[in-house]
C-alpha cells in the first residue's frame, strides 16, 4: 500500500485552504455536524478519507464517479449527481459517457488525493465508481455480487457469502469479500478485461439464478421486490448492469455509526464479522495493521478469464455498446 505524508484537516475553523502536491484545494463547512449523535463533523469525514487514501485511491483511480451528496449530513436528505459540477477546479479530470438517451455526461474522475478531498467536501459520504476504467468503460475488470438481506438477519448474509465463495472457487476463481457498510455484503472477482459489460452481467445472472435454485430457503435472484420471497437474501447480479455502481471499498456509509465498507478475510466471515465492527473511527488503524486486503483486485496476476464461461455471440450480433465519447 502506498505510503504518504499525513494530511491534517483543520478542526478549529469552518473553512480552510490546503496545499497538496503544490496545488490548492478549498475546503468548507469543516465543523458542520455530519453525524450529530456521534459528534462527527464534515472535517472528520474528510480526515478519514485523507487517512485511508493510500489504500483507497488505487481502487477508484481512472474511473468515472457517480456522486451521492448529503449536504446536511448522514441523517439529512441526499441527491444523486453524475455530472461534475461547474465551476470546478481546473485539475478535476472528467470523463464523458454517452447514455442511451444520447445524453453525454461528464463524470468526475478521482485520480489523486486532491481530487478525493474536493469530492468529499461536496457532501459525498460514500463513493460509487464505474466498474471499468475510463480507457474502455464497456470492459469491466471485475464481476461482483451484492448480497442484499432484505429482511433477513445478517447471519444469513454471511452464510450466503460463503456459498457464493464456494461456487466461485469451484470455477477456479479467487473471490474477495467486504461488508457493504450498510446492510449486506459484496463479493468481487478480478477478471481479465475482455468480455463486454453485457457478457459479464450475463455470467453473473446465470450464476445467481443457479445458486438461488440450489438454496431456495436462503437466497433469491428475483430482482423485482414483489417477486422476492420473504426472509431471503437477494443475490443481486443486476449491479453488473450498464451504468450501475456500488459503494467502493473503504467507503463510509450514511449509517448511524458511520460504518465503512470494509474488506474481510474469509476467516472473519466464518467467525461472525459484523457490519458495525468497522467504522470511520477504527478502519484506518485496521488498514495500517493489515494492509489492503483487497490488493488482489488490482493485481495483474490471478485474474480469471470469463470468456471460457461465456456462450459465443450469434453471428453478426455484438454485445459491445457504441464507443463512448472522451472528455
Amino acid at each position: 500500500m502506498p505510503r504518504r505524508q499525513p494530511v491534517r484537516i483543520p478542526h478549529d475553523v469552518d473553512n480552510a485552504t490546503l496545499t497538496v502536491t503544490g496545488r490548492e484545494v478549498r475546503l468548507t463547512n469543516l465543523r458542520k455536524p455530519f453525524w450529530l449523535e456521534q459528534g462527527i463533523t464534515e472535517g472528520d469525514l474528510i480526515q478519514y478519507y485523507a487517512d485511508i487514501s493510500g489504500a483507497l485511491l488505487p481502487h477508484i483511480r481512472d474511473r468515472a464517479m457517480a456522486m451521492k451528496r448529503y449536504p446536511n449530513g448522514a441523517a439529512g436528505p441526499f441527491f444523486f449527481m453524475k455530472r461534475a459540477p461547474v465551476p470546478r477546479p481546473e485539475w478535476i479530470r472528467t470523463h464523458a459517457i454517452e447514455h442511451g438517451s444520447g445524453n453525454v455526461i461528464d463524470f468526475p474522475v478521482i485520480d489523486d488525493l486532491l481530487s478525493l478531498l474536493w469530492i468529499i467536501n461536496l457532501g459525498c459520504i460514500d463513493l460509487n465508481q464505474w466498474y471499468a476504467r475510463s480507457d474502455d468503460i464497456d470492459r469491466p475488470d471485475y464481476v461482483h455480487f451484492d448480497l442484499d438481506p432484505g429482511g433477513a438477519p445478517f447471519e444469513r448474509v454471511r452464510e450466503c457469502s460463503l456459498i457464493v465463495r464456494e461456487a466461485l472457487e469451484t470455477l477456479g476463481m479467487r473471490p474477495l469479500v467486504k461488508t457493504s457498510g450498510s446492510k449486506g455484503m459484496h463479493v468481487y472477482v478480478p477478471i481479465v478485461r475482455g468480455p463486454a459489460q453485457k457478457e459479464v452481467w450475463t455470467f453473473a445472472k446465470a450464476l445467481a439464478i443457479e445458486l438461488a435454485g440450489r438454496h431456495p430457503a436462503l437466497m433469491t435472484s428475483a430482482y423485482k421486490v414483489a417477486k422476492r420471497p420473504a426472509g431471503r437474501v437477494l443475490l443481486d447480479y443486476n449491479q453488473n448492469r450498464w451504468g450501475a455502481t456500488l459503494a467502493s471499498v473503504y467507503s463510509v456509509r450514511p449509517t448511524t455509526l458511520a460504518t465503512v465498507s470494509t474488506p474481510l478475510t474469509w476467516d472473519e466471515v466464518r467467525q461472525g464479522a459484523r457490519t458495525e465492527d468497522f467504522r470511520l473511527d477504527n478502519v484506518p488503524a485496521r488498514v495500517e495493521e493489515l494492509g489492503d486486503l483487497w490488493e488482489p483486485l488490482l493485481a495483474a496476476q490471478g485474474r480469471i478469464d470469463l470468456q471460457s464461461f461465456l456462450q459465443p455471440a450469434p453471428p453478426g450480433k455484438s454485445t459491445r455498446r457504441a464507443a463512448p465519447r472522451r472528455a
